[in-house]
């Protein structure tokens, strides 16, 4: 018969915890990437998910939180915690090379602490697709490197950050979430837009223009960015290294 499982994500802010029932093999570890990495995307402060009712059949399987939490520690910068394992789920965790390193605790309770206080510094605001998106985003951007005491990354994070917003004001037209995270070595810059359409960056635009100056800035001046895609929408990224 084959294996069930069942991940229910709830958002209880400040964190986002996914509560995970049934068999944890190597079919059922699929639905359990796929549910993870969508709250990933979606950015949320931090990350628990609750082991209490899990049943592992393979423990080759318990690699999907490794996975899981490789992905969160780049972008987007999510602390990511296990919590509740039943005892013999918590002695292969401890077993495993590959998750040995994972933080695990208790109950849920004790994980939401933990992951709320390795948070990163982040910063969000909602946009309109209108002209002076693109100030305020820069705007955003001198705010978030006064705070975080990072003078030289207003000017290259400036132009990151047009280039994602004013993609939005020309393409998608539709509002956007801009979110700024510091998890040092980088800075991490994201856009959410409404619109599934892929991100499109114009080659040689009017120098005079805001934004729109090509993909080939944000691969200059970034260490890595990609797009990802979100329910009802998609999420564009950089990272920008910080000293």
């Amino acid at each position: 018969m084959p294996s069930r499982i069942t991940c229910e994500v709830r958002d209880e802010s400040p964190v986002t915890v996914v509560r995970i029932a049934g068999a944890l093999d190597l079919a059922t570890m699929r639905v359990v990437h796929r549910v993870l990495d969508r709250c990933l995307t979606a950015q949320p402060d931090a990350l628990v998910v609750d082991l209490h009712d899990i049943t592992v059949r393979d423990q080759l399987a318990l690699s999907v939180f490794a996975a899981a939490a490789r992905r969160a520690a780049g972008w987007p910068a999510v602390p990511f915690v296990l919590c509740a394992p039943p005892a013999q789920t918590a002695s292969w965790l401890t077993e495993s090379t590959a998750c040995r390193g994972l933080p695990v605790r208790r109950d849920c309770a004790e994980a939401t602490r933990a992951a709320v206080a390795a948070a990163a510094p982040r910063l969000r605001v909602r946009l309109e697709p209108v002209a002076g998106a693109c100030r305020r985003a820069r705007e955003l951007v001198a705010d978030a490197c006064g705070r975080w005491n990072l003078p030289e990354l207003v000017g290259p994070a400036s132009v990151v950050l047009s280039e994602l917003v004013g993609n939005v004001v020309r393409h998608a037209r539709t509002p956007m979430t801009v979110t700024l995270t510091l998890r040092r070595p980088y800075l991490q810059v994201a856009v959410a837009d409404d619109s599934r359409a892929a991100a499109r960056m114009g080659a040689a635009p009017d120098p005079r223009a805001e934004g729109g100056r090509g993909l080939l800035l944000v691969r200059e001046l970034t260490q890595r960015w990609g797009s990802a895609p979100l329910v009802d929408g998609k999420v564009v990224w950089a990272m920008l290294p910080a000293a």
